[in-house]
């Protein structure tokens, strides 16, 4: 899947750039997405350092370098961050990720934290530019203690990072999910392990209760739309993970 225009008017679009091919990412494929409003970017989770060619070939069908203002990171993971320095030195963007990860970040070799702005724990409001709000969204312990995710009213699309995460065969490439049922073999080991309790995903479904959702747009994967978007959300409000599965001996209760 590469450079899918999710949503598009004159002046808003928001683009799934690319999902990697495994190889390029040890075998873990990931999406990256741009937000461009006016002439103005955002870019999601830009991945690891193998990708970023790629990336930049994608993004540059829609926005130039310079126009990039912001770069949003749903957590601390390499797939997301390893490609990040080479993103500073080309884009004149500020860094948005957790707080919590600030001091975790310079072990990537980013040695001028000047750019880099953390989101407190609940989160916040974010005007890009004036007319360009977007919203920065919690989602902690899912799967990462300070993962956070992104909603644009615009498009009505919630960026979720892992949350929804799909480990689909090399033989699949679809880009949206329609069918719920048929995908869930793709995501319920993943998220039965990953996700840190279902207290945690009860807090984020509370916390995104009042958002107008007509995508959700995880990091790796094909994008929910339409029914599988209530189906997704239903099926994982029920879900035990995490450390509701923990047993002694680093063993996990089958669900």
């Amino acid at each position: 899947m590469r450079n899918i225009e999710l949503f598009g008017q004159a002046e808003h679009k928001f683009v799934l750039l690319n999902e990697s091919e495994p190889g390029e990412e040890d075998g873990v494929r990931s999406n990256q997405y741009l937000i461009i409003h006016e002439g103005c970017g955002v870019l999601l989770d830009p991945g690891g350092f193998g990708v970023m060619p790629r990336v930049l070939a994608e993004m540059l069908r829609h926005a130039k370098p310079e126009q990039i203002r912001a770069i949003m990171l749903s957590h601390q993971d390499p797939d997301i961050v390893g490609g990040l320095s080479t993103w500073l030195e080309l884009t004149p963007a500020e860094v948005f990720v957790s707080s919590i990860w600030m001091r975790f970040l310079p072990h990537y070799g980013l040695g001028d934290m000047s750019r880099f702005r953390g989101v407190p724990d609940e989160g916040m409001e974010w005007t890009v530019q004036p007319g360009f709000d977007l919203r920065i969204v919690p989602a902690h312990f899912l799967h990462s203690e300070g993962q956070i995710n992104l909603y644009d009213p615009v498009s009505r699309i919630l960026f979720t990072g892992d949350i929804g995460a799909a480990m689909l065969p090399p033989e699949r490439d679809e880009p949206f999910v329609d069918d719920f049922r048929a995908h869930l073999p793709y995501i319920e080991g993943f998220h039965r392990r990953y996700m840190g309790s279902n207290k945690a995903i009860r807090c984020w479904l509370d916390t995104i209760a009042d958002l107008d959702i007509d995508m959700l747009a995880p990091q790796h994967g094909p994008i929910y739309r339409g029914q599988a978007v209530k189906d997704f959300l239903a099926w994982l409000g029920q879900l035990e993970c995490g450390i509701d599965l923990l047993q002694a001996g680093g063993r996990f209760r089958k669900a």
